[in-house]
Formats: structure tokens, sequence, C-alpha cells
């Protein structure tokens, strides 16, 4: 097979594809790079998932690129639009002309003596095989299994009687209007499809084993649209965009050291939506603190309006099987269902499933470290892009696509080949994300792990994290450059040329 040559190969055609096609376009112009995309269209997570009311739970002025403004208004956009904001921007910038579609990445090998990345890809529909070659590989492959979403075996699915239908599958030709619908779960996911299937639906029955934290927010912000009147669309942008980060910041913050005040404040704000009839101490008291788990918005209050409505309700309880005419819970109540939803998550996946593979030895991701939440110990010219858990994931995309970029600058200007984190032999490891999600409970032990202490320690904070990646020194004592062909390639801690 004919091998064809990249400076840099982007996996990923999806919001982190997008912003780091343009980063790399605008700060390393002399690059040759590509993305390769294993699906037919570019979005990501946002054409991939079209349940009804899909939406983003994050705000768009931080969602938003850096770069390209969001001016619709809204704050909490829907999946179309967010999926038309990403191919519009690719489009602008001449980006899309740098994807293949139907390119599925199924292993990269590292050579150090060439200092490279060897790619095979299956290609189009019958999955032919093709090589790329690249000097430096960044993964935006998301964090979750595309094929298949998570979904618990219960008991008795098989002698329901209606439809059963996972979120991350959705057919086209799914009518739920006046049918009796029963929504598994208590995340975003249930979240969102409680009010948006109760416009139609004859009911709709969110079943949850346990709570989550659900806040209000207005559907636009009335300082953003106040700005953008008398200020230009950018400078607007820009001020809106640093007020939501501040906030988000410091109601994390809030949260942390203060939880049963937040979770108070929570319950209260439930309350006087829904009436002190509404049981929230049932259906809105988390076990765990506010954080410990993302939260959930209801933007301009649509979940509790259906609930207040009578369009929709909530059973706190455990499913005990499904029966032929829905779900029976373990107190004994009967759910009556025609549609059943379950959910129920996401599979986690790092690295888009590839098989990695180091000078011949395959990579073991969870035997690694996370360097400065984007880099892995032990894998040479490699960067992932990985979100934020407590803010809007494109945040720390952003200013990852701006590291990479400097380091592929400054490797140019030193005559470096690789650049390669080094974890210390005696960092003390923690799990990469300290969050009590089912999805990721399920997942973390076979995940890379984070250090005790900066850079092996993510911030989950923007302002640190912009300090810290956008202005902080490349050749920081942690990481190791070399040429092709040392000795190094990081297989020993012992450095080829040791970081000034």
């Amino acid at each position: 097979m004919a091998e064809e040559h990249f400076d840099v190969l982007v996996v990923g055609a999806g919001v982190s594809g997008i912003a780091a096609g343009y980063h790399l376009q605008k700060r390393c112009p002399d690059r040759r790079y590509a993305i390769l995309e294993a699906r037919a269209a570019m979005g990501g997570t946002w054409d991939l998932f079209r349940y009804p009311g899909i939406r983003s739970d994050s705000d768009m002025y931080t969602f938003g690129y850096a770069f390209r403004p969001w001016t619709s208004g809204k704050v909490f956009a829907d999946g179309p639009a967010i999926r038309h904001y990403v191919k519009d921007t690719a489009e602008r910038h001449d980006i899309e002309s740098h994807i293949r579609y139907r390119h599925r990445v199924v292993s990269a090998d590292w050579d150090g003596k060439s200092a490279r990345w060897t790619v095979t890809v299956e290609r189009g529909e019958d999955g032919a095989r093709a090589i790329y070659t690249c000097g430096f590989l960044m993964m935006c492959s998301g964090y979750y299994r595309y094929d298949k979403g998570y979904l618990p075996a219960f008991e008795g699915m098989e002698d329901f009687t209606g439809r059963i239908v996972h979120p991350q599958h959705w057919p086209e030709d799914l009518d739920y209007a006046g049918k009796r619908v029963a929504i598994i779960g208590s995340g975003a996911t249930a979240v969102t499809l409680v009010p948006a299937m109760a416009e139609t639906a004859a009911h709709v029955t969110m079943v949850q084993r346990s709570p989550s934290y659900i806040a209000a927010r207005p559907m636009r912000d009335r300082i953003a649209d106040g700005l953008r009147k008398v200020l230009p669309g950018g400078l607007a942008y820009s001020l809106t965009r640093a007020k939501n980060v501040l906030l988000t910041i410091y109601f994390y913050q809030l949260s942390q050291r203060f939880p049963e005040f937040v979770k108070r404040q929570v319950m209260k704000a439930i309350e006087k939506k829904l009436g002190e009839d509404a049981a929230v101490g049932t259906h809105f008291n988390p076990s765990y603190n506010p954080w410990d788990q993302r939260f959930c918005l209801a933007p301009d209050g649509d979940f509790f309006q259906a609930l207040k409505d009578g369009k929709a309700s909530i059973r706190t309880d455990h499913i005990d099987r499904f029966t032929p005419d829905g779900l029976e819970l373990k107190s004994g109540e009967v759910v009556e269902a025609d549609i059943i939803i379950p959910a129920t998550g996401l599979q986690m996946l790092l690295l888009g499933g590839v098989d990695f593979r180091v000078d011949g030895a395959p990579f073991v991701a969870k035997d690694s470290f996370a360097y400065r939440g984007m880099m892995l110990s032990g894998m040479p010219n490699l960067a992932l892009a990985f979100g934020y858990t407590n803010a809007s994931w494109t945040l720390k995309v952003d200013l990852t696509c701006e590291r990479v970029c400097r380091l592929l600058n400054h490797m140019k200007r030193k005559g470096y080949d690789y650049v390669e984190p080094v974890a210390p032999p005696d960092l003390e490891a923690e799990p990469l994300l300290d969050f009590s999600s089912g999805y990721v409970q399920r997942s973390i032990a076979e995940f890379p792990k984070q250090g005790a202490r900066p850079p092996w320690r993510a911030y989950q904070n923007y302002i640190q994290d912009m300090l810290a990646i956008r202005y902080g020194k490349l050749e920081d004592g942690e990481v190791h450059f070399g040429e092709a062909g040392d000795a190094m390639t990081g297989r020993d801690n012992a450095p080829a040329k040791a970081a000034e």
C-alpha cells in the first residue's frame, strides 16, 4: 500500500478536530495536515445524536470557539444549531477541504528511528486499508464509543411488547405522539428528553434510581444581548465569554467549599418552581455533593414546567423488571409504557479504540500519566483533546490546540524531531477523572492516571490552565525532546535531550 505523509494528522472531525484544523492553519501555516473522520459527516457528537431536544448543557459563549463568536443569541443551542455552527466554521476557514471522510483509524505505530507515526485506516464502504504517516498525531476522537451506548441487562427486557430505543441510536421513524413513554435515567439526556417528548406524548415518566442536580437557566443572556447592541460582535462575545468563565469557576469553587449550602439553594429553587407538594426531598435530593457529577441544565426551566403541567412525572425507585406493558419497580408499582427509552449513559473509550504501539510494544493507557491533561507519558508526538468535566469542553480544547502549535514551532526552531512527557518514577497516581458518574466509574480503571501535582494533575480551572498552557515554559523539566534515532523515545526515564 502506498503511503501518504503529513506533518500532522488529526483524528476526528467533531468540535475538537475542527478547532485543531483552525489552530494548525493559523499558527503553523507551513505544516501539511489532514483530518481523518470515521463517519460520513463532520460534527462528532452533534451529528451522531439525533434524539428529541438534543442540546448543549454548557452555555454557547464558552462552548463556542474562542476564534468564532456565537451570535445566535440562545445560551443553550440545540443539536442542529451546533452542527451548523461547526460546519460553517469549517467552511469559512477552508478546513473541510482537509477532511477525509469514512477513514476509520484502526492502528498507529510509532517508530523512534524515523520519529514518525504510521497510521493504518479503513476507508470507504468496503473498509479497504490505507496507510498514512505523520510526524505528529492529534487525537480528537472524544471519550466514548460511537457504535454502542451503555445498556444494562434489565430482567425481562425480551418480554416488553413495545419499543425500546437507546438515545444514542435514535431511529428516524419513531412516532411517540399520543404514546406513553418511560425514560430510564436521571442524567442530562433524560432531563433533555422529558420536556421534548412531553410536548406530544400522552405522558412521559422519568424512572430514576437516584436523583441528579438540576438547575434552571435562562435561554437568553440579557447581559450578552445588551453588549451586542453597543459593542462590536467580537468584543461583545469575548466579554460575555470571560464573564461566563468566571461565573462557572465561582460556582464550582462555591460547590466544593460549601456543598451543603449549594445543595439547599438548588433544592429551594426547585421547590419554588414546583410547589411544596412536589416531593423535592425524594426526587431532587442527590446522595452526592454538587459537582461530584455534572449538573443537569433545564433551559428556561422546561423540565420543571413539564412536571408542573402534568405532562410528565418522576418515579424514584429501582427497576425490578420489564413487563409486557412497561416497568415493574421494586416497590411493586408498575409504570405502563408503549415506548421505553433507556437513557442509561455512554461507554467510555479513550483514543478512539485505536491499537497503539510504540517502537513495537503495545501501549497500555492505564500505565501512563496524563501531562497537562493533553499528552501521555510514554507516547511521543501525540496529543489528545480532552475537555473539562466542570465547564465547557471547548475551553480546554482551544488551549490544547494552542499548546500543540507552540510545541510544533518550538521543535522546528530547535531541530527536535519528537517531544515526550516522562513521568517521574515516584509520581503518586490518582484517577484521571475525579467524578462519581456511572459512565466514568465503569471505565476509569482502564484510563491513564493523573499525578498528585501539576503538570501531571489537571487543574479543571480555565484561568490556571490558560496561564500554564498558553504562557508556561515548554521545556519545563517534565518533557524530553530529541532527534530521530535517539535511543530513548520513551522506553525509559533517561532523557535523550534533557529539558533545560
